[in-house]
This record gives C-alpha cells, structure tokens and sequence, in this order.
C-alpha cells in the first residue's frame, strides 16, 4: 500500500510539473507569436507604395477623416492624407498620397497603437479629431490626431477614453516626440486639438495639477479654490483633512480636480472627476460620507461637465463620481457609472441611495 501510495503522489508530482511548464511554455510562446504577427503585418505595411493598395493589405479607409493637405515640404501639389484602420489589429495608419495615387508618406507608429504594450492587437476604436496647425514655430503644417480607444477588460473596461498624439513636419516627411505623446496622454491633455496645440504651441501645461505636493504650489500656477465647496472631515485612515475643489483654465477648458490637504498644506490625495469630460460646467455637491457601511468616510462628487459631440456641438452632462476610502487611499466605482446616467433632478441623497441599492448596501430610512 505505501508502495502504492508513493507511485501515485510522484505521477501526481509528475503531472503537476508537466502541466507547469506547459503553461510556461504556452506563456513564453506569445511574445513569440506576437513578434511573428507584427513582423508580417509590419512587411505588408511596409509594402505599400498606392492608394490602391490599402484595402488589400488588410486595411479599412475612414473615408470622413480624409482631407486634402498641402504640406509645405513636400512641395505646392495637392495631397491627400488619407487615415485607415486594420480591423483585424485595431491599428491605425496614415498616409499621404498624391493625385496619381502614389504614397508619399505613411506611419503606423502612433501613440494609440501603444496602448496594449506588448501586444499586437491595440484597443483603438475610431478617430475622435484630426486637425492641423505650426505647433512647433517652424512655418511648417502639423497633424494633431485624437483618437478613442477602449480596454476589453479592467475595471474601466468598456469606456471609451482618448488617446493624443502629434507628428511634426519635417522636410518631406513627419515625425513624432514620444516625449510629448506621453504628456499629453499621462496628463489629459487630449481632450482636444485646441488643448493639445495650447500644449505644445503655448507651453501652457496642466502637469502641475498631478505633481504638486502642497496647495501653494497649485495656487502659484492658477489653481483656483471653489471656497463654497471647501470644507474640513475626519478621513479615518488619512486623518483630518481639508477638502479642496477647483479649477484652473487652459485653453477654453475649467479643468476640475479636488484635493485632500493636510493643516501643513501638504497634498495628501487627488481626484480628478472629469474623466473624459471636456471642462466643469458647475460643481453641485461634494460630499464625505460614509457611503458603503465599513465606517470610513467616501468622498461621492456630483457636477455638471461639458463635452463636445461627434458633431461638434457642446453636451452639458450630470456625473456622479465615487471614491471609497480604504487602507492608505481610496478607490474609484467605476461600476455604477458604467449601468446608471445622473440625471439634472438628482440630489445627493438621492444618488447615495442609488448607489447603495445597486450594490445591495444598507439603505438608510
């Protein structure tokens, strides 16, 4: 019986082993077949030299971002630039041809291909905006390209956010900085083409709103305090805090963040409500409440933001944002965003009452 005993555990013992590197081997396969995947995709790309091409290497024009151009180094011919997506990939290229139909130029290495690193399918959904303008000072025609992406999955997965980028005129060619891709993405600053041009164009940057480390420092760059909404709570785990909403201008956009700063000044916490809103039409309610029973007060915010359509014309839109205070900071509900759309007549109350039905909480009489 021991005997017995002791084959089956080192089958088992042999199974498990095999069943661990079949995994690991599975694992270390992707990066290799993803490699593969854009080498091809890379080479039919790279491919290309007509218009005609386009659709047969796999790719689908988006034929109402197509415009005609005339950039400066490339000559005073008409050209025609020319955005298409490969479905396959959700990758996104653009080119420039003239009106024979040759490729003059053409790039696939956009900031919204970045999105999913690693992998070889992106998240990209469509172009939100392509606009052009000198951003640099060099008399010569940019490209500004937003567009909307969208994750699959995590806990943002299925809203749409978007993604900023910026390739500048050469001679007879465009390029890009990865340095301001990145700003404008990691610091919202791709709402919109006038926001990204104030960026780069102006130097007007709202990095400050994420580095800051005391409330003098954002009042030295413009920050300002909605008094009205300003107030001071017991934040259990983070200590007496004060509760600071504002706003600073760029562009023609409030920019909407509230902070958590301590008796020294110190920013201890950091909010951005907007999400992908454009600005902050009006602050309704910001409240320290504990919302979801674990005796920690949450921070629940309800205002109004603008944002532009597909069409071009300004939304006002009520949203109600929620951070559950927990060990060491707090956490965004992005679920009950994601199944309910404030509406002009909620009040506070209302919506906390909302909040806790939904996740089946205790609903105060």
């Amino acid at each position: 019986m021991l005997y017995r005993s002791g084959i089956r555990k080192i089958c088992l013992l042999f199974l498990l082993s095999l069943a661990g590197s079949l995994t690991l081997r599975a694992e270390a396969s992707e990066p290799r077949e993803s490699a593969e995947q854009y080498r091809q995709y890379q080479a039919r790309f790279d491919g290309l030299e007509r218009v005609d091409e386009i659709e047969e290497a796999g790719y689908r024009v988006l034929e109402e971002q197509v415009f005609p151009v005339t950039p400066e180094s490339f000559g005073t011919e008409e050209l025609t630039l020319i955005p298409a997506m490969n479905d396959t990939w959700k990758r996104l290229a653009l080119f420039i041809a003239d009106a024979e139909g040759q490729i003059r130029y053409k790039c696939s290495q956009l900031e919204t291909n970045e999105c999913a690193p690693g992998q070889m399918r992106q998240l990209t959904m469509d172009i939100a905006s392509v606009a052009f303008a000198d951003v640099n000072h060099d008399r010569k025609t940019d490209i500004i390209l937003i567009t909307r992406c969208v994750n699959p999955e995590g806990p943002y997965a299925g809203i749409p956010y978007k993604v900023g980028d910026v390739l500048f005129q050469g001679d007879g060619t465009f390029y890009r900085d990865w340095r301001i891709s990145d700003k404008i993405n990691r610091f919202s600053m791709n709402k919109s083409a006038n926001y990204i041009i104030t960026f780069v164009r102006d130097g007007r940057s709202a990095e400050f709103l994420y580095t800051a480390s005391t409330l003098e420092e954002l009042l030295a760059e413009g920050f300002t305090i909605i008094e009205e909404q300003c107030y001071t709570r017991d934040f259990e785990k983070l200590g007496r805090l004060r509760v600071v909403p504002g706003t600073v201008k760029i562009s023609a956009y409030e920019i909407f963040m509230i902070y958590l700063v301590n008796e020294n000044g110190d920013i201890i916490w950091s909010f951005q409500p907007m999400g992908d809103y454009d600005s902050l039409y009006s602050l309704r309610s910001v409240m320290g409440r504990d919302v979801d029973g674990d005796g920690l007060k949450d921070l629940v915010v309800l205002a109004r933001y603008s944002i532009e359509t597909e069409e071009q014309e300004s939304r006002i839109e009520n949203r109600c944002s929620i951070y559950y205070q927990r060990t060491g900071g707090f956490d965004i509900d992005t679920e009950f965003e994601k199944t309910y759309q404030c509406q002009e007549e909620d009040t506070m109350e209302d919506l906390i009452r909302k909040i806790r039905e939904y996740w089946g909480w205790q609903v105060e009489a």
